[in-house]
């Protein structure tokens, strides 16, 4: 397999090399590459993966940048692969193999690059909003109990307050750009990566409480396809990975209505537990998920403390989902309430993804021109729900009590291409002849044209 990144002889040396004497030696052989070319592009992405993949995340990051012009060249026209873009592609590549080291390295150097600068320029695509300020304020209180943040964030803190107390004004979903004076001041901390919780694999994640075997079976024999699982994890992969979620800065997605917010892997929403997690989801639902459907993407939301039923009903790009939940039950104020609601029709394959994924205006009435039946799982903490990622599904009504601590956390992990969900026959019918499915984008093509 080739891709943009890894393709030619430099690299084939230095895996050789890596594979004979370690990191190291492939850290020799590429020095001796960039010595004799600086400009190598393929050498200069490997040595970004190597360091990063060794925690040497300041080293790594100068070699992400593509090369210049020689002195007196004109600047090129700019090329989708020359971007730090690479990056998210070369994500892509490394779950398509099941290289979870890689893509967890990619995604994380590309978190660091996007969110980790101290300039506000790099950041100001994320606006500031009210419900941003209130879990940031929040999270770096937390974080200064835990006394990961220092003394000198008491004065940042004070600055959001008072951000916040203005923007609120406007409304509890107001929102504005990060780039004004009035802003100025927070500024430098505002959608920064300030801190990444060391997450390390555990002893086992997935708990043997539960029988994959009958979830496959159970998936399997029974349309639409949807199984719920609790005690899903083990009670020690499910505590830290909790205080992943409270105390990583990664909650840059802020487009979300009623407060929510979302993290990806590529803005910092991966660690070795999560990698982990997915892993032995592959290894324990060889016949569910296995090799026929690569991890796609990894997610986390947050949101609560109120947020309505049905805010959007949606479906996903994959073919298999698996969401569960990780905040204590304690802090649910509704025990039947909180959870998520699949309903037993799918996305059309004609659909593309902005249609299924959020046009309320169309998926409402084909639910009910399909006289769709729903399904409600209801909130519990370590409960996983294993469905059909192509059925239209939607959060229940959200009452969690006020606090840091008590927001609702769910995690995602999509796997394969909902085109290709081979378990259950299309509820809503075939492809029409002629229509490619849309979700994917133009980068994401492109990889997969190179695998």
């Amino acid at each position: 397999m080739g891709t943009s990144w890894d393709a030619g002889p430099v690299v084939a040396r230095v895996r050789a090399a890596a594979g004979s004497g370690g990191s190291e030696e492939a850290a020799r052989v590429l020095a001796d590459v960039l010595r004799a070319d600086p400009e190598d592009r393929s050498a200069r992405r490997e040595l970004a993966l190597l360091l990063a993949a060794s925690g040497r995340w300041e080293e790594a990051l100068p070699w992400c940048d593509e090369p210049g012009p020689g002195e007196g060249a004109p600047e090129p026209e700019p090329e989708p692969e020359s971007e730090p873009e690479w990056l998210p592609e070369a994500v892509t590549v490394a779950l398509e193999r099941g290289d979870f080291p890689l893509a967890e390295a990619c995604a994380l150097l590309f978190a660091r690059l996007r969110w980790g600068s101290s300039d506000p320029a790099v950041r100001s695509v994320v606006p500031l909003s009210v419900p941003k300020l209130r879990h940031d304020i929040d999270q770096m209180r937390h974080l200064r109990r835990l006394g990961v943040l220092g003394a000198e964030y008491e004065q940042v803190i004070d600055s959001y307050r008072a951000v916040h107390e203005r923007l609120v004004l406007g409304g509890p979903d107001a929102r504005e750009p990060l780039d004004t004076d009035a802003n100025r001041s927070i500024a430098p901390t505002y959608n920064r990566l300030l801190h990444v919780r060391d997450t390390p694999r555990v002893a086992r994640a997935l708990s043997r409480r539960w029988d994959p075997t009958g979830v496959e079976d159970q998936y399997m024999a029974n349309a639409p396809g949807v199984v719920t699982v609790d005690d899903f994890l083990t009670e020690e992969a499910l505590e830290e990975l909790y205080r992943f979620c409270l105390e990583s800065t990664v909650w840059f997605g802020n487009r979300y209505d009623h407060g929510r917010l979302g993290s990806l892997m590529q803005d910092g929403f991966v660690c070795p537990l999560l990698t982990q997690i997915a892993e032995e989801l592959r290894d324990a639902l060889p016949r569910l998920i296995g090799d026929r459907y690569p991890l796609r993407q990894i997610w986390g939301f947050k949101c609560g403390p109120d947020v309505p039923a049905d805010v959007t009903t949606h479906a996903d790009f994959a073919a298999v989902n698996v969401n569960f939940w990780i905040t204590p039950d304690a802090a649910n104020a509704d025990e039947h309430s909180g959870g998520l609601v699949v309903h037993d029709v799918d996305a059309p394959l004609s659909w593309g993804f902005d249609s299924y994924n959020g046009r309320q205006d169309l998926i409402r009435p084909f639910l009910r021109s399909r006289q769709a039946r729903s399904i409600t799982i209801p909130y519990r903490r370590n409960r996983a729900v294993i469905f059909n990622s192509d059925l239209f599904h939607a959060s229940d009504a959200v009452r969690f009590r006020p606090g840091y601590e008590n927001l609702r956390i769910n995690v995602t992990m999509l796997y394969g291409d909902r085109e290709e969900e081979l378990h259950h026959p299309r509820l809503s019918g075939p492809v029409t002849a002629g229509l490619r499915p849309a979700w994917r984008s133009a980068a994401f093509s492109r990889t997969r044209a190179r695998v």
